[in-house]
């Protein structure tokens, strides 16, 4: 063979030797009858090879008739026996295989000798060369495989490990099992499959003390989360990462399980400070909710009818209105509350103001009394950081020093009245109405979400308390 042949197969990524490569040249001008020379037969045969090759699991399609890839074996199923319509071979088997690359996962199906082989032969961690046809399976892309070899001098940058926390999670890594605090259950939704059956879906929101991840449970496992109360502990048995909108999210299907354990799991927000929040940001924020609107009910364009309800939320840097959309809006929160609100929207708000949307793919999570008040050197931040008492300002309210019943730019002050709900409790006490905000020094003993009336002298944007009921 000529020196074209080799210059060919030098340009080729593939695991045909070179000897493979002439007869298979020497086959296509014999087939093709003397109408092709060496050099077209082997760009065609080169032009065959690479036909099915792809970048990575990613980018297998089930529209493809054939793939070829390398990918690490995160999970081995169990081997599963079926009847055939065969009378020499009755009796089927297959064993499904995970594996994954650094771009994302899929499942192989390995039928009969190579289902027993897999068995005796292969081990989580090994990596793979494939062959086989990919096609639409029930939990996604599957591939048939018609050849599998394992490759030791290859490696593949996939982490599998027995448990997982949030941060160790990866695209493509399956059979995790991991442990969370449930931060979020949703109720569960029906949809129709294309085959006119029907599947259900719901979605959890666990963390732990490196982070945060949706879980979305389908079909029988749906029905798990309405089960479950915010603040268990529970463990994900054999979930899989899948991505969506730019984000990791964990998926428990017919394999996997969600089950409540004893264990010690905290989850503490990594949350952005109110005045570093910009437009267009996806954020998690947190603090104490200073007032809520009343729930709205609205006409969607569909003719369907939605809802939403307002609150200001507010931490030692600045507060925000937060539009809660859909089931959100019949949280039970108000004034008092310490919330944290994750994967919200930062969107144009009131009179230039902006705001956060929490919407479906948000979480509201209620925090224990304190949490967004004190840091762990003892001193105090939230709303009690405030060296004068006073809230910071906001579009839909006005600092005490500029209402219309108070003039604090007086020397001997103005004797007022006013009634608010507690969002700070030690002294100075925060009050708001809705409206506006007001610092009161008084020694009397009140609860955040209190509603009280307190009269007296209001000098320097503080309300010295005379009487508080």
């Amino acid at each position: 063979m000529g020196d074209d042949i080799e210059d060919v197969y030098g340009d080729l990524d593939t695991d045909v030797s070179l000897e493979e490569f002439r007869d298979a040249v020497e086959s296509k001008v014999e087939q093709m009858g003397g109408l092709a020379d060496e050099e077209t037969a082997a760009m065609l045969i080169a032009h065959e090879l690479e036909d099915g090759e792809v970048n990575g699991v990613a980018d297998v399609e089930p529209e493809m008739d054939e793939v070829k890839f390398i990918a690490k074996v995160t999970s081995i199923g169990d081997v599963r026996t079926f009847e055939r319509d065969d009378d020499e071979n009755p009796e089927g088997r297959v064993v499904n295989v995970d594996v994954a690359d650094e771009t994302g996962s899929v499942r192989l199906s390995l039928w009969d000798e190579q289902a027993e082989g897999a068995k005796d032969e292969l081990e989580v961690g090994y990596v793979l060369r494939v062959k086989g046809r990919p096609k639409d399976g029930y939990n996604g892309i599957e591939v048939s495989a018609d050849q599998i070899e394992v490759d030791n001098e290859e490696e593949v940058d996939v982490q599998v490990q027995d448990e997982y926390r949030v941060d160790d999670l990866s695209l493509g890594i399956s059979d995790v099992n991991l442990t969370g605090e449930v931060l979020a259950a949703e109720e569960v939704r029906t949809f129709d499959r294309d085959d006119g059956s029907e599947g259900k879906v719901s979605n959890l929101v666990l963390g732990d003390e490196t982070g945060r991840v949706r879980v979305t449970l389908w079909d029988d496992q749906a029905d798990t989360a309405p089960d479950l109360s915010q603040g268990e502990v529970v463990e994900v048995v054999d979930g899989y990462v899948r991505e969506r909108d730019g984000s990791l999210e964990l998926h428990v299907g017919d394999r996997g399980a969600v089950e409540p354990v004893d264990a010690d799991v905290a989850f503490v927000p990594d949350t952005t400070p109110i005045e570093d929040l910009e437009l267009d940001d996806v954020a998690d924020v947190a603090g104490v909710i200073r007032s809520a609107d009343p729930k709205r009910t609205f006409d969607r364009d569909d003719g369907s009818e939605g809802q939403v309800r307002n609150v200001r939320v507010q931490d030692d840097t600045g507060d925000i209105r937060v539009a809660l959309w859909g089931d959100k809006a019949d949280l039970d929160i108000g004034p008092g509350d310490e919330v944290a609100f994750v994967d919200v929207e930062i969107q144009d708000g009131w009179q230039d103001d902006i705001e956060a949307s929490a919407g479906w793919q948000s979480s509201v999570i209620p925090l224990a009394d304190g949490a967004t008040t004190a840091d762990d050197s003892g001193g105090e931040t939230g709303l009690s950081a405030f060296e004068d008492g006073n809230q910071p300002s906001s579009a839909d309210s006005t600092d005490s020093s500029s209402s219309d019943d108070a003039d604090a730019s007086t020397d001997d002050g103005e004797e007022v009245e006013f009634t608010g709900v507690v969002v700070q409790a030690q002294n100075p006490v925060i009050l708001d109405d809705g409206e506006e905000t007001v610092s009161v020094e008084t020694d009397a003993d009140v609860t955040l979400g209190q509603e009280v009336t307190v009269r007296g002298l209001l000098q320097d944007g503080r309300l010295r308390a005379e009487e508080l009921h």
